[in-house]
């Protein structure tokens, strides 16, 4: 499913009041590092990126949120930003450290050309390649899991039945719907998570449910 599929969506409640996730990626990056392998790299937005922020802003100002967290990460932050800076958001989101993106570790800063010159892999598959540990010096997949699951288990915990947003990396919305799923991170390839999206989760205690997946607010007329 892509953007193209919805008509606007908005986080609606629902009788059994599940837990919503709403997974925000950040905005486009700048240029040097588009078609980068950048994970721990701290890269700024792009000016596009900028604007895709400003309309996430304003589509997410609309939506009934009860919580925000945020990774660290520069591009995450600015993408935040300008959310933030409407109503008390800004004093009111926590920053998470376990959220920061995935350490490509050997493929860091590599082009997807160079990855697939030098290693014979091709960018599409560097999720098979980090759950078999095939990347040098890349962060463990058992940890990478370990990590951003612990927060998904605590914000489930913290906020039953509330709408809660989540700005982070493509990465890391891979690896949350991977657990929230039980879906192997490799498949996961098969969901598409552009710059700047909102993929929402609703959780309950019998199911899990994707409402929508990969919208992006900034590709809408009127946004």
């Amino acid at each position: 499913m892509s953007h193209a599929d919805l008509s606007l969506p908005s986080i609606e409640a629902a009788p059994q009041r599940p837990t919503q996730l709403v997974l925000i990626r950040h905005g486009e990056v700048e240029a040097a590092y588009q078609r980068v392998f950048g994970g721990r790299i701290d890269m700024n937005l792009s000016p596009r990126g900028h604007e895709q922020a400003a309309a996430l802003a304003k589509w997410l100002s609309r939506q009934p949120l009860n919580a925000v967290y945020a990774s660290p990460m520069k591009r995450v932050q600015q993408t935040f930003a300008p959310f933030g800076a409407r109503g008390d958001w800004s004093a009111r989101a926590v920053t998470v450290p376990g959220l920061r993106e995935v350490d490509f570790g050997d493929w860091t800063g590599l082009t997807w050309d160079a990855v697939k010159d030098k290693f014979g892999v091709t960018a599409f598959q560097w999720l098979d390649e980090l759950e078999r540990g095939g990347i040098a010096n890349a962060e463990d997949s058992r940890s990478y899991r370990e990590r951003v699951g612990a927060f998904v288990q605590e914000t489930l915990r913290k906020h039953p039945g509330e709408n809660i947003a989540v700005f982070c990396n493509g990465g890391v919305i891979r690896m949350i719907l991977s657990v929230l799923l039980n879906i192997p991170l490799p498949r996961i390839a098969g969901f598409e998570i552009d710059y700047a999206s909102v993929t929402n989760v609703a959780i309950l205690p019998h199911k899990t449910e994707v409402q929508f997946l990969n919208f992006t607010p900034w590709d809408e007329p009127g946004l």
